[in-house]
């Protein structure tokens, strides 16, 4: 019997989704694995390193009869090879290390961000980018700023993340499950995240009911600080799982069309008295990116607390825009 054999990239079918990691690092990596065993859509996975990339695809190739799925998972060091995306995730930048600030890292991967996203676009004209890399607001504004994108193709994974870190304390303080536990947590990716206990419940009944304001005020401020806490306790990197399992969520409900509503850094035009800028709201996500942005009703100090938090991210982007030339 004669049989012909298709070249993988050839006989990948157009109509599946596919989604390029820019980043190759242990966020992106972990990401590429969820998307692909999670049977979501083919994944590329690019990095600078040359041999790291294709090498890890390879890993996750190996994997693929043990995980029951035949999804195409492509290493490059070619952006062309990202062409056709539906989505791209910019990982890519210097991580944190102990004692470093998100914001120490703007001279560092705003050039890099922004290089990215430009590229990847050039390829992809169509896709929707979520941003990761830190300091989070700035450098989705860069992105967007760079490649000149409508501003609902643009998203930075923040308050997904933020959001599991406080529904994890909630339901370890309580001793519930965290299927019972919502949580919500809007503003910076920083020390300026401003969590809402009273948006926060379990199973329904508002955080406030089960503890009080001491405890609320503990677990507020060990969300705060959960990526500090990583880093300090790892020492050679930072967390690499619960964000990956946050990017994954974005992308899931966008490719997929699922309208999950989570708290991402949108750009701003008007929605909470702010404007020109990205910062951590909730989100209603589908096919086309950003599609709602809600504006909850907010308290005097809640309002004052986002001011604040805009304040912070705006002077970060005019640092940015400096370091650019774009300024």
């Amino acid at each position: 019997m004669n049989a012909s054999v298709t070249s993988p990239s050839s006989a990948r079918d157009r109509s599946q989704h596919r989604v390029s990691i820019v980043g190759a690092g242990k966020v992106g990596s972990t990401l590429a694995q969820r998307v692909a065993e999670k049977n979501l859509a083919d994944v590329v996975l690019l990095d600078v390193v040359e041999g790291w990339p294709q090498g890890v695809a390879l890993d996750l190739m190996q994997a693929r009869g043990l995980e029951g799925h035949d999804r195409q998972i492509l290493g490059t060091n070619d952006y062309a090879d990202t062409a056709g995306s539906d989505l791209v995730v910019i990982t890519a930048g210097r991580p944190r290390t102990p004692g470093m600030d998100r914001n120490d890292l703007i001279k560092t991967n705003a050039a890099i961000v922004v290089e990215a996203a430009k590229r990847s676009i050039e390829y992809s004209p169509e896709a929707i980018i979520i941003v990761v890399t830190n300091p989070l607001d700035v450098m989705a504004y860069v992105a967007w700023k760079g490649t000149q994108l409508p501003p609902h193709r643009v998203i930075g994974m923040a308050g997904v993340l933020d959001s599991a870190r406080l529904q994890t304390f909630i339901s370890l303080e309580l001793g519930v499950s965290t299927q019972d536990v919502q949580a919500m947590v809007l503003g910076n990716h920083g020390q300026q995240m401003i969590s809402l206990p009273r948006y926060c419940t379990v199973k329904g009944i508002p955080l406030p009911d089960w503890l009080d304001a001491e405890s609320i005020d503990r677990l507020v401020d060990r969300t705060r600080n959960g990526g500090t806490e990583i880093v300090e306790l790892m020492q050679r990197g930072g967390a690499y799982f619960a964000p990956a399992s946050s990017i994954y969520t974005m992308v899931e409900s966008i490719l997929a069309d699922r309208s999950r509503v989570v708290s991402a850094a949108a750009y701003l035009q008007g929605e909470y008295a702010l404007e020109d800028l990205f910062l951590g709201v909730p989100c209603r996500l589908g096919r086309s990116g950003v599609e709602q942005i809600i504006e909850l009703s907010l308290t005097e100090d809640e309002c004052q607390a986002v001011i604040d938090a805009a304040a912070s991210v705006r002077e970060n982007i005019e640092a940015a825009q400096k370091i650019l030339g774009w300024s």
